[in-house]
Formats: structure tokens, sequence, C-alpha cells
């Protein structure tokens, strides 16, 4: 059964290593591939950067045992393991229908796998139940959630003031490049901007986890520097990133990818 998002931290640098080439995955029951482990470069967050404000914590591990998903009585992908240390991103990538938006949901604790289990460790403690893992995660999805009458700095206010304190709006504008678009209402904004609307958001949560599904969606390649930035920063603070993807995320990252 599907569960509910929880409120709050969901949404919807010129050269950088581009993700490893992918292995052929294996065949039939293993639906997935995956490489090595790969972790941040030491990135160091920029002004006010993602490692700056929130405290992650010490220890942070992410491991899935045997997962299966199926949709419409359809298996989706079964036998799905793997493990994600601190410090590190995994870049989960497959054809349409492959089941990635699947994964991130399960991970999220939003859906609930067919069969087996979703572990993250934080500092010693085991979360398997889906609400409890969820609040850690920092989900970034589709869908934008911004108010056509509010303008950038009324949107993301809450935010700060719940997860970082109001001083951290001003930085968190100018993390994503809308210092200059604070006082324009959502109505006006192109979806590229609402997408950096919602990585702001992302950033002020906090949270140790962050899943995102098509983060570079509706980005400019000065949109697409930015959410690889707001990730270096996020893995180099130690925490984990993984991100459902088409394209390269222009950064160093793990590739699981599901046939």
């Amino acid at each position: 059964m599907p569960r509910r998002s929880p409120a709050g931290c969901s949404s919807s640098s010129p050269t950088r290593p581009a993700s490893s080439p992918a292995r052929p995955c294996r065949s039939t029951a293993d639906s997935i591939c995956i490489d090595e482990p790969a972790s941040c470069s030491g990135r160091k967050p920029g002004h006010d950067g993602s490692g700056g404000g929130a405290k992650l914590p010490r220890h942070l591990h992410l491991e899935a045992t045997r997962l299966a998903a199926v949709r419409g009585g359809r298996m989706v992908f079964r036998d799905l393991s793997f493990a994600v240390e601190a410090g590190a991103v995994l870049s989960v990538e497959g054809p349409n229908g492959a089941g990635k938006t699947s994964l991130l949901r399960m991970l999220a604790g939003f859906l609930a796998p067919a069969s087996g289990t979703v572990r993250l460790r934080i500092d010693g403690t085991a979360l398997e139940d889906g609400e409890e893992r969820g609040k850690q995660v920092g989900w970034l999805g589709h869908h934008d959630a911004v108010k056509p009458q509010m303008t950038v700095r009324e949107t993301l206010a809450f935010f700060a003031m719940l997860h970082r304190g109001a001083g951290a709006l001003e930085g968190a504008m100018e993390q994503v490049g809308l210092a200059r678009l604070g006082d324009l209402p959502g109505q006006y904004l192109s979806a590229g901007q609402k997408k950096r609307v919602a990585l702001a958001r992302l950033w002020l949560c906090g949270r140790p986890l962050w899943l995102l599904d098509e983060p570079l969606a509706a980005l400019d390649p000065a949109g697409k520097r930015v959410v690889a930035d707001l990730i270096a920063a996020h893995c180099a603070a130690g925490g984990i990133a993984v991100a459902a993807t088409h394209e390269p995320l222009g950064i160093e990252a793990r590739r699981l990818v599901l046939a």
C-alpha cells in the first residue's frame, strides 16, 4: 500500500567528472547492474553550502535487500540489493517503466515493496519502518509545489524558519541562483526556476537522505551545474543522494541500471 509523503521536505564549476561507464547487466533474474562504489570528491560547499547549516548524522548507511516491485500485476524488478554509504551518490538509470521512481518511493517509505526490506542506519539506529525512515528523507519529485501568488522568498521562508533559521533564507536563494528573484510571484517563474525553488527547499530541510526523481529535468546547463554542486556539497557533508535520471548527473556517482 502506498504511504503518504511526509509534509515539509518534498516537492515534487566548469568541468567535473562524468558518471562512470555502465556495465552490461547480468541476465534474467538480475534485473539490475550496479557498479563499484564511488563517493563524492572532497568538494567544499560554497558560501553557506549544503553542509553548513544542518547537522547531518555522523554515521549513515542505506541498505536495500532483495527488493521486488509489482505494478499492474507485472513484475517490474526483483532481487534488487545494494548498499550506499555516507558521502556517496547513487545514479539510478534505465528506460521508462523500469521502476526507477518506484524504487525511490520504496527507499523513502512512500511505497511498500512486494518483497524485501529497506534499512536506513543513522548513528547505529536502524530504521526499517517506512514512516520513521521518511522523516530522514529530502524528496525532490516532479511536482514543484510553488503557489502562484506567493513570492519565491515567501515560499522558502517557512522552510528556512522550520529547519535552519531565518538567516539561511538568503543563502539558500543564492545557492540556487534565485537571489534576484526573491520578490517574484510563483506564477511568473519558468519551469526551470520552479525547479530551483524546489532545490532550495530540499537544501533548507537538511535531511540526510536525498531522493531525487529526474532532478535535471527542465533545467538549462547552469541549472544542472546547480544540481551537481548541491548534491556534491550534501554528500561531502556526510549525506547520501540517490537520483533517478536519464542523463549524467555531472558528478562522480555509482550507477545502478534497471533493465
